[in-house]
């Protein structure tokens, strides 16, 4: 049965004392980027870290249980051991032998007991499944769950007059399901839109063709949101109510999580990132439009930050790696960075291959690593070199 708008009214009653009414920002810098008035939904704020502890308040609360149980990579393990920690019960996660040891960490901080059991989240899943006299909490195929979901959409409409877009993160559907029922059943002109990454497109392939369809995943930026197949009961709720649903690919979402670092001093993990990184690929797709982005959640991997920048500045065209053959003799490379300094380009790191295959004696291949202001910078210093480097 497809949650009502009433019953997402409900759990907005049952976790309010639970879970923190997130801000809803204006961005200058994202509508100057896009030309769409862009307003943030900081779920990435929200108790641990997502937007996953509501539904999983909602769920818990509604089912009365005494001991729950789930399977998760990340979020919504956090989520449900937060909500049974909170609410006096018991709670088993089921996380795959493969998971990192920061999201298990962060999972047992939430007083949950964690059993690693099998090598992907399919095989965790099985197990969890399997194991009697609990109460199974689902990550998104859940109506308590999509409800749960659905408030984040409440507070949208109620905070924000005359609201022309929603962009989503989707996964197995379950936050843009709830979101959808709760702005369409108020505002039907609102269009509400869903954003996966390429790594996992079952959600906007089901979408295409009104039927579920599996998508083998790989989690690449957005593993949040790395899901090999749309929900059940998700998908009905998607055809009925949701406008569109597109794909980003890593290197837009690189850039969106360090734009989101930059201009807004928010750390945002690579699926709460994909709804900006959807509208800069698309700039003057909702042009002069109101637009609301959901950041979904904040837990990323701080081992991986410095490499997701990097990638991100690479994607701006702000790192380049410039390679050059040039005379093995002194005074070639002083051109070279004397050049790019005259450009005002900052060298990180140089490095020589005299042993390259097919290099010609007396000759070095020297690959620099330049930082940049913009694309157009680092194309201004490739032509200069281009014209006045030593070859």
């Amino acid at each position: 049965m497809i949650p009502r708008l009433s019953d997402i009214e409900e759990a907005r009653r049952n976790i309010a004392a639970f879970v923190h009414k997130t801000p809803l920002i204006y961005s200058n810098s994202f509508s100057r980027m896009t030309g769409a008035q862009v307003w943030l939904k900081c779920e990435n704020l929200q108790k641990t870290g997502s937007f996953k502890a509501r539904g999983s308040f909602n769920k818990i609360i509604k089912s009365r249980a005494r001991k729950v149980i789930a399977a998760s990579m990340g979020n919504h393990a956090q989520g449900v051991a937060f909500a049974s920690a909170t609410l006096g019960i018991k709670s088993s996660i089921v996380m795959p032998e493969t998971v990192s040891i920061v999201k298990e960490t962060a999972t047992r901080s939430y007083g949950a007991q964690v059993v690693l059991h099998g090598e992907t989240l399919s095989e965790a899943l099985r197990y969890a499944l399997s194991l009697k006299g609990y109460a199974f909490i689902h990550p998104f195929d859940d109506e308590d769950v999509i409800a749960g979901q659905g408030t984040i959409g409440l507070e949208i409409a109620e905070e924000l007059d005359n609201v022309d877009a929603v962009i989503v993160p989707v996964g197995g559907g379950g936050l843009i399901s709830g979101i959808a029922i709760a702005l369409k059943s108020k505002y039907p002109r609102i269009q509400v839109h869903g954003v996966q990454c390429e790594g996992a497109q079952s959600a906007a392939i089901s979408f295409r063709k009104k039927t579920p369809r599996e998508f083998r995943a790989y989690s690449g930026l957005a593993d949040g949101i790395s899901v090999s197949k749309v929900g059940r009961k998700t998908l009905p709720v998607i055809n009925k109510y949701v406008d569109e649903i597109h794909v980003a690919g890593d290197e837009d979402i690189a850039q969106s999580i360090l734009l989101h670092m930059e201009r807004k001093k928010l750390i945002v993990e690579g699926a709460g990132a994909v709804p900006l990184a959807f509208l800069l690929r698309n700039p003057g797709r909702f042009r002069k439009k109101k637009v609301v982005l959901v950041l979904s959640g904040g837990n990323i991997d701080f081992s991986l930050i410095d490499k997701i920048v990097r990638r991100g500045l690479v994607a701006e065209g702000r790192v380049g790696t410039v390679t050059l053959v040039i005379d093995d003799v002194p005074g070639s490379l002083n051109r070279v960075t004397s050049l790019i300094a005259r450009k005002r380009g900052n060298i990180l790191t140089i490095s020589h291959e005299r042993l390259a295959h097919g290099l010609p004696l007396g000759k070095t291949k020297v690959h620099v690593v330049v930082e940049t202001r913009s694309r157009e910078h680092l194309e201004e210093i490739l032509m200069g070199l281009k014209k006045e480097g030593p070859n």
